[in-house]
């Protein structure tokens, strides 16, 4: 089951669009079925996929045959119309560049497969796929996403090398193998063609030989098989390459529509809990997450001053590996991903951050804040928590990011200093009087006063840390006290002029 809404968010991606619709986004979608001609009696469905038809009009009168919600037809331009009661919940149509094949592989494993996935489990076995194709081409297969990292791999390792064994225990190409690609155009190959390529050995990089085809669906890249192989295969083994790669599309399709399904409905558990849903023991129990010691954990990333696609990286990286093998669960709110994380101590969850960033190309940037441990009931609060050790990341960058437990006072300090930019201090009043007097004159009253206030009157420590004699420090407090009322024997306006300086130190 998958409600209209989430199946047109993700075809959305795949080449279909929402041309019609007059119901609300929240229906429920059960079935799917395909249009029979000639069947003895009419096929019954939510979604139908109206293969064949040859025009709307006529996808829109099958639609009505089979009871259809939602009718899926192909692209053309031309106007809606309906005929009587022909009229259906909703038209999606579909590009001409993406074929049946690939919709139809989607759109099961979304509607058929969606109560599935919700507890974790997967629809398709790369693995299998691989250890077929590698028969088919008496070499070892691994299939890789978009950015080489390994998606499965075969059992088979005839022909297998060193390149092929760092990339499996990495997860990933390694850097000098890449580079590689890069430099003999293998890449851009990927991304434009569809036509199987042969990589000659490079000893260097511990490559015996490849060949390599891209996975696509419709100008969309998903990924590429590699067929380890010390010399160029012949034709019918490129065909076989081909057609495999065709089938890793179509499950690589359904895997995604899985994935995104269990990504929609993980990020919607996580943002309720960080809203403070009333039943958030119900929800963390769904999570597979304790009910106390959890972090927030505030992620940014950008590459440049593009921060949507680095974004979405992060997100996907974050959420990858599904069932509970992950120790936190993860959402997408605005710019930011949210993951809950268990732990007493800071240190695991800057350990997650460290693996993260490790998993992202070496050009994006991340910046993260971490609340202090809280109870599932009280993660509202831990998320401003760790949105405001997000802004001190972004504002003061450090090795380590900021945990809210550890840093609570550069929190506050933050507060103020916010506060004090948008103008909420006061104009008038010792520290403001010194302010003006050591703009107009180069002196450094306010200095002293704060290096005064910090060493708890002591003369000596203040000249220390100011890097002067403990007279001058004496000195200057006596003409302070000649320019303004300077009430150092007032505990209470001692605090509050080291609140005014803390607000007003940009250092």
């Amino acid at each position: 089951m998958i409600t209209l809404d989430r199946l047109v968010n993700v075809l959305g991606g795949y080449g279909v669009r929402l041309r019609w619709s007059s119901l609300p986004r929240s229906t429920e979608l059960r079935s799917v079925v395909i249009h029979e001609p000639g069947a003895e009696g009419p096929v019954i469905g939510d979604v139908l996929l109206a293969i064949g038809a040859d025009s709307v009009g006529e996808a829109v009168r099958w639609g009505a045959s089979a009871r259809a919600i939602v009718v899926m037809t192909r692209d053309r331009d031309e106007p809606i119309t309906f005929d009587g009661d022909a009229e259906p919940g909703a038209v999606m149509v579909i590009d001409p560049s993406v074929s049946w094949g690939e919709v139809a592989a989607v759109v099961y494993g979304l509607v058929l497969e969606g109560r599935e996935t919700e507890s974790g489990r997967g629809p398709t076995d790369l693995f299998a796929l691989a250890d077929s194709l590698a028969e088919s081409m008496g070499g070892a297969v691994t299939i890789q996403d978009r950015l080489l990292r390994v998606l499965a791999y075969s059992r088979l390792q005839q022909h297998a090398d060193p390149a092929r064994t760092a990339t499996i225990l990495d997860r990933r190409a390694p850097e000098r193998v890449r580079a590689l690609f890069e430099a003999r155009g293998v890449l851009a190959h990927l991304a434009e063609s569809d036509d199987p390529l042969f990589v000659a050995e490079d000893a260097e990089s511990g490559l015996s030989g490849r060949m390599t085809v891209a996975v696509r669906s419709g100008r969309r890249l998903l990924g590429s098989v590699w067929v380890a192989c010390p010399a160029p295969p012949d034709e019918a083994a490129r065909t076989a390459l081909a057609d495999g790669a065709r089938t890793v599309a179509l499950h690589l399709l359904r895997s995604q529509a899985s994935a995104d399904l269990e990504r929609q409905v993980e990020s919607d558990l996580v943002i309720r809990l960080l809203e403070g849903a009333a039943d958030a023991a119900t929800l963390a129990s769904r999570l597979g997450l304790s009910h106390d010691r959890l972090r927030v954990i505030a992620l940014q990333a950008f590459l440049g001053a593009d921060r949507d696609a680095a974004l979405l990286l992060a997100f996907e990286r974050a959420t990858t590996g599904f069932g509970w093998s992950r120790p936190g669960r993860s959402a997408l709110a605005g710019n930011t991903v949210y993951t809950l994380l268990p732990g007493e101590q800071p240190g695991a969850a800057r350990r997650w951050i460290a693996d993260l960033r490790a998993a992202l190309p070496e050009r994006v940037a991340v910046l993260a804040g971490i609340s202090g441990p809280a109870d599932v009931v009280d993660l509202a609060a831990a998320r401003q928590e760790a949105d405001e050790c997000l802004a001190l990341d972004e504002s003061s960058p450090s090795a380590a990011p900021p945990a809210y437990d550890e840093s609570w006072d550069d929190i506050l300090l933050q507060r103020l200093r916010t506060a004090a930019r948008s103008g909420r201090t006061p104009a008038r009043g010792p520290v403001a009087e010194l302010r003006r007097h050591d703009r107009a004159n180069a002196t450094e009253y306010a200095a002293t006063l704060r290096e005064w206030l910090a060493a708890q009157g002591d003369p000596v420590a203040a000249g220390e840390r100011l890097g002067v004699h403990e007279n001058t420090v004496r000195y200057r407090l006596r003409k302070m006290a000649e320019i303004t009322n300077l009430p150092l024997d007032d505990a209470r306006k001692r605090l509050a002029m080291m609140i005014e300086l803390a607000a007003l130190d940009t250092d």
